[in-house]
């Protein structure tokens, strides 16, 4: 075998096989690349992670758009490697990405305000300021106003401060609506052992429409049960069922449902309703939480009428964002 020598007589070093070759870069980065992969089967397939013990199908729905922060690191993993194969992989989850939320980056507002507007906003028992969140919400000019997590305490704050520019109320347990146009035949709905939801018929103008104001139970990620959800769901199938049997042909149904719209769990109530941020929104219109928004679990559905706009209002002294949206009659 002939040794192969430098200039000065020594023995040369010889590189490692395909170092710095097509091949070698075809060969590293793989396990980035099957991380990759897996990111895109989880993104497509999210439907068919089970809702077993913990809820993770739920879970991982509430969270689904976060995980395309994953791309960019993979990606920059894939460069640091200088990893072909890497670098193809990360191209799957992106795309998976884009086609599931891609569309909802689109600005889908349209110009005017509509025939109606609406806010509703989860107001939480514990805020500092009840009569600060209310003259914000009122200088908003919406039509209808739907609060949620009232209190015995802070209802009459609100009542209160509301009623120069609302003179159409009612408030019935932590539930409350405020409008312009009259309110009538108020009614609680049934989905908790205590009064946490409300139906009115609200005439406008343009005739009457169904109105439904709902703070669906809480939810909990705990180490011993996972996302914890059962008092919602529940509460979200009574909601179902008192919508469905709505007569009116015109519905609009605003309120915390401590859930996003891509949570499974939740497809009773919003699938026979259309989101008004995901319509005609701009972005994801996430809502809570208020310091840092992660998820949007404020929500409003409509029926029979159409969303010509949707956004988040400027925080107040809640936990949450109060969301918005402009209604064609």
């Amino acid at each position: 075998m002939t040794a192969l020598v430098d200039g000065t007589g020594h023995p040369a070093t010889t590189p490692p096989e395909n170092a710095g070759s097509g091949r070698g870069r075809w060969r590293r980065g793989r396990l980035v690349a099957a991380t990759a992969v897996l990111l895109a089967l989880v993104m497509a397939a999210h439907r068919a992670v089970p809702n077993v013990t913990g809820n993770p199908g739920s879970l991982l729905e509430t969270f689904l758009p976060w995980l395309g922060l994953s791309v960019p690191v993979l990606a920059v993993l894939a460069a640091v490697r200088r990893s072909a194969t890497a670098a193809v992989a990360v191209l799957l989850p992106a795309v998976v990405w884009c086609s599931l939320f891609g569309g909802t980056l689109l600005d889908k507002r349209a110009p005017g305000r509509g025939d109606l507007t609406v806010v509703s906003h989860n107001v939480n028992d514990h805020n500092p300021d009840p009569l600060r969140t209310a003259r914000q919400l009122a200088a908003s000019k919406p039509e209808l106003l739907a609060l949620e997590e009232l209190s015995d305490k802070t209802a009459p704050v609100y009542e209160r401060a509301l009623a120069g520019t609302y003179p159409y109320h009612f408030v019935r347990g932590t539930v409350g609506l405020w409008s312009t146009h009259p309110l009538r035949d108020a009614a609680p709905v049934d989905i908790m052992p205590w009064t946490r939801a409300l139906r009115a018929t609200l005439d406008t103008p343009k005739g009457p429409v169904a109105v439904y104001v709902a703070h669906l139970a809480s939810v909990r990620v705990l180490p011993s049960t996972g996302f914890a959800t059962r008092g919602r769901n529940e509460a979200a199938l009574k909601l179902a069922d008192a919508v469905r049997a709505e007569k009116l042909p015109r519905v609009v149904v605003v309120g915390d449902f401590n859930g996003t719209s891509d949570d499974r769990a939740l497809r009773p109530v919003t699938s026979g309703l259309r989101s008004a941020q995901d319509a005609a929104g701009d972005g994801f219109g996430f809502s809570w939480p208020a310091s840092f928004p992660l998820a949007r679990i404020d929500q409003i559905l409509v029926k029979g009428v159409a969303p010509v706009s949707a956004w988040t209002l400027p925080r107040t002294g809640s936990d949450h964002l109060p969301v918005a949206a402009a209604l064609r009659l």
